[in-house]
């Protein structure tokens, strides 16, 4: 096993309090020794628009009836995520050929059937037992007679990013850089019925969420909305610092040295009318005390609707969204300490 010489910010942020925000981001960057960046870049590159492409027009294709949770086309959907993870030799933590989390019939409302979580894993060869999750929910709206809520934004983009995230740490494993800590790819089912599938998950982790060092969740980044129609350059960032000072940092740091985004923290605010940071699946583990990190591109006038369509999304923008998102993974899986926690929810 190569050693991935990925240093600690809990030190670098924790002590420096009275530092500017320029001046903690700039400790943050210099903690991590960046003869790692080609490495790093190296593995962020396998991530290409191609390949998300792929996942998005076939998880949202009609042959998936619009993956309602608990009907016939969500389970066709959850089958095409476990049999990819099966064709990458990426295991599932709960063995064998076993990818799926049961969540009953009597835990959802409104007659919903009983639906799955799927899972896949990594293990961590320094401390297995602290785990990242990156996550991105998996069902939509279903169908009408009259149309296919496909969901191509939602959540096909969150759900290709998470298994081309999957497939780059598992090539990087198998040259040598396995992560320290493991990493578990979770598809949410139910996150349009109330957050169902991460609020089972939060109440039967697979893992103890006092060892789940951080949730990264996904639903929504292959669009531009209204806002930034003449910047696409972006992504919302939500939640960042609301348990953990260390991490808005640290996700600062991976966009500064690899993807140079704008950030963008506007509905990341408690004033916001629309209380994202309420509306998606890290809601369920940041009530637990988990740091979050919530990725999104906004609404747009396809939301919900049945011309959320494939031929929409932004491949090239989604690849380099998925790109932060990893590279952010990296460091909080790699970093020689767990994140802090030291804000309270």
């Amino acid at each position: 096993m190569k050693t991935l010489l990925v240093a600690s910010a809990l030190t670098l942020v924790g002590s420096c309090a009275t530092l500017s925000h320029k001046e903690k981001l700039q400790n943050v960057k210099d903690s991590i020794v960046f003869d790692e960046i080609a490495t790093i870049k190296t593995y962020a590159n396998t991530i290409t628009s191609e390949e998300l492409s792929t996942h998005v027009y076939r998880f949202s294709s009609d042959e998936f009836e619009g993956r309602r949770a608990g009907e016939v086309g969500h389970h066709k959907a959850s089958n095409y995520i476990k049999e990819y993870y099966i064709s990458q030799d990426i295991g599932s933590p709960l063995g064998a050929n076993n990818y799926y989390q049961l969540i009953p019939e009597s835990y959802f409302s409104d007659d919903i059937k009983s639906s799955q979580n799927v899972v896949a894993y990594i293990k961590g060869e320094v401390y297995p037992d602290e785990v990242l999750i990156i996550s991105a929910h998996s069902d939509h709206e279903g169908f009408t007679e009259e149309a296919i809520y496909n969901g191509a934004d939602d959540n096909g983009s969150g759900t290709a990013a998470v298994l081309e995230m999957a497939q780059a740490f598992k090539i990087a494993k198998d040259q040598g850089y396995a992560p320290k800590r493991s990493i578990m790819f979770v598809h949410f089912t139910g996150e349009e019925i109330n957050l169902t599938g991460s609020r089972f998950y939060a109440k039967h982790p697979i893992f103890s969420l006092e060892d789940t060092v951080a949730n990264l969740n996904i639903d929504m980044i292959g669009r531009v909305d209204d806002v930034h129609e003449d910047n696409p350059n972006y992504v919302y960032i939500i939640g960042a610092d609301r348990l953990s000072t260390e991490l808005h940092y640290i996700s600062e740091a991976a966009n500064d040295n690899f993807t140079n985004l704008e950030l963008d923290y506007r509905l990341n605010s408690n004033n916001d009318p629309n209380q994202y940071y309420t509306r998606s699946d890290h809601y369920n583990f940041a009530q637990e005390g988990v740091p979050v990190i919530f990725y999104f591109n906004g609404t747009h006038d396809d939301y919900h609707e049945p011309t959320d369509t494939a031929d929409k999304l932004n491949y090239p923008l989604l690849q380099k969204r998925t790109q932060l998102i990893f590279s952010t993974a990296w460091y909080i899986a790699n970093s020689d300490k767990r994140l802090e926690v030291d804000l309270a929810y």
